[in-house]
Formats: C-alpha cells, structure tokens, sequence
C-alpha cells in the first residue's frame, strides 16, 4: 500500500514535469512569433515562458524544476541546430533563473495570492527585474564567448534579453496566479460592467497602439477602473492584452513605433510593458489589501458589539438589575 502510494505520487510529479515542460515549449514557440533581430541576436520583447515557469514553481515548489529545465532545453534546441554546450549553457540559465526568483521570494514570506502591497512590489523587483538577471547574463555571457556575438555589442543585446524575460514575469505570472483562483462568478450586476471593461480595453489599446498620435496614455484609466472595480482578476488579463498588442504594433513599425530603430522599438516596449505591468501589479495589490483591511476592522466592530451585548447586564422582569419590584421598600 506504501509503495503503491509512493508510485502514485512519482507519477503524478513526472505528468507534472511533462506538462510544465510542454507548456515552457508551446509558450516559447508563440513568443518566438514576434522576434527582433538586436544587434546580431535574435531576442523577444515578451518572453512567456519565464512567466509559466515562475508560476509553475509557486504553485508545484521546486521539486517541479526539472520540467522547467526540459522545456528550456527544447526550446533551445529547436532555435538552434541542435544540441551543443553553449546551447545547455543557455538553457541553465533559463531555467536558473525562475528558481533564483523563487527562492528569492519565498524568503521575503511573498503571498501568491497577492493580496498585498509588499508581495507586489517583490515579485516586481526580486521575481521579475532581479531573478531575470540571472538568464540575461548567461544567455548574453555565452553567445559573447561562442563567438557568435562581438563583446561591443554584449550590453544593446543583454538589455533586451532581461526586459523580454522581465516583461514575461510581470504579465503572465500574475494572470496564472489568478488563475489558479478562479470561479466562474454569479450573473449580477457586475456582469455587465465587466464585459463594458473588456471592450474598453480592448478598443484603447488598439488606439494606444495603433495610433499615429501616441495616445498610449489611454491605457493607465483602464488600468485604474480595472483595479478599483475587478483588483487583480481585472487588471492582469487588461495588462497582457495591452502587452502583447503592443509587441505586434512595435515589431510592425505601426503607430507610436513607426520610424524608430528596433532598439528604440525595443526601449519604448519595455518601458511601456513595464509601466503597465507595474500599474497593474501594485494598484491592484493596493485595493485588494485596502479591502481585506476594511473587510477585518468590520468583522472586528462585529465581534466586539456582539461581545458587549454580552457583557452588559440585563434589566429583571420587573425592570429593577436586583430584581425587586417597582415601588418596593
């Protein structure tokens, strides 16, 4: 029975790490679909699969890393022409990175809930910005001591390496992480807001993007309704749809992106991708945790009436505390 058990929950570790891995691998070929040339690399303005396998850790643990490590190794090896030590060398990196960012998190007590303002702002900053260090340096580091990239040009290529890896994890893991959460909600009133929100978004976006007049500031209202409104449910599946309709009108010259160099294309993406992530991410974060707040000091005056009424003494039948009659001597 023992053994039987045991076999069990290996098997279901193993499906775990092979859909992890198919996951990275699907998630990689659609963000290869929208690759720039930068310098004489070919990187990505939004790398998902650095989003998934940073959420895949948060759900499943670490015991789930080998998966991560699959995937990144296929991936690598179908951009390539098969496997080589530089290629293994890139793929460490990947999937280095994700667990670096993990760990890191866990260390600070991050919530995957997000539920708070702190949990944010660490997975802006230690899961996005300081773990994708890690795959930038050595997927950078390796093309530069292969040959394949000239030391002048480490930094352009290093740049945009980190804010596509970073840009994955600020829009794909907080939309997984709601996921994770979800239940389909009762048809009420907030049904009708919701769908108004969906097509709001969705028309801003095409002219924040698709705009010769640089309107992109048409999409941090969205931003805001969608967080005050929906909290992080709202604004993650907003900021991804914002992201990604960005990366297409920025890798076809369209818009506020038409005339620019692919690095300035490249700036402008990260610079954009991340300001929408982190509006998203922390106003979201900042209503939920106002809400739990209100939601405690309310069942807290609860609990404390219901304690007083308790406590307070009781008038007799007659209306006297000792129970003698009215007009008694």
């Amino acid at each position: 029975m023992i053994r039987s058990e045991k076999t069990r929950i290996r098997a279901v570790l193993v499906l775990q790490m092979l859909g992890i891995a198919a996951a990275y691998y699907a998630s990689g070929r659609i963000g290869l679909l929208r690759q720039v040339g930068v310098e004489s690399s070919v990187v990505t303005p939004l790398w998902p699969p650095s989003g998934i396998a940073l959420a895949s850790l948060l759900y499943l643990g670490p015991r789930i890393w080998p998966g991560i490590a699959v995937g990144a190794l296929l991936t690598v090896m179908t951009m390539s022409d098969g496997p080589s030590f530089w290629g293994l060398a890139v793929a460490a990196g990947s999937a280095l990175a994700p667990l670096c960012s993990f760990l890191a998190l866990r260390a600070v007590g991050f919530r995957a809930q997000l539920d708070r303002l702190r949990d944010g702002v660490a997975l802006v900053f230690l899961g996005a910005m300081g773990g994708m260090v890690i795959s930038a340096t050595v997927g950078t580091g390796v093309q530069t001591l292969s040959g394949a990239l000239p030391a002048r040009q480490f930094w352009p290529v290093w740049s945009a390496w980190w804010a596509g890896d970073a840009m994955g994890v600020l829009m794909v893991t907080p939309l997984l992480l709601v996921l994770r959460r979800f239940r389909m909600p009762r048809m009420d009133d907030r049904w009708p807001e919701a769908s108004a929100l969906a097509v709001v978004a969705a028309a801003a976006t095409v002219v924040a993007t698709r705009s010769p007049l640089s309107m992109i500031y048409l999409l941090f209202p969205v931003l805001v309704w969608a967080a005050l409104r929906f909290q992080l449910a709202g604004t993650a599946p907003c900021a991804l749809m914002m992201s990604v309709m960005a990366v297409v009108a920025g890798t076809d010259r369209v818009g506020p992106f038409a005339g620019h160099s692919v690095l300035e294309v490249m700036l402008n993406l990260s610079v954009l991708n991340g300001c929408v992530a982190l509006t998203a991410l922390l106003l979201a974060a900042i209503v939920t945790e106002h809400n739990n707040i209100r939601h405690e000091t309310e069942v807290a005056c609860e609990e404390l009436a219901a304690l007083v009424e308790e406590l307070a003494p009781r008038p007799s039948a007659e209306g006297w505390p000792d129970g003698r009659p009215s007009g008694s001597g």
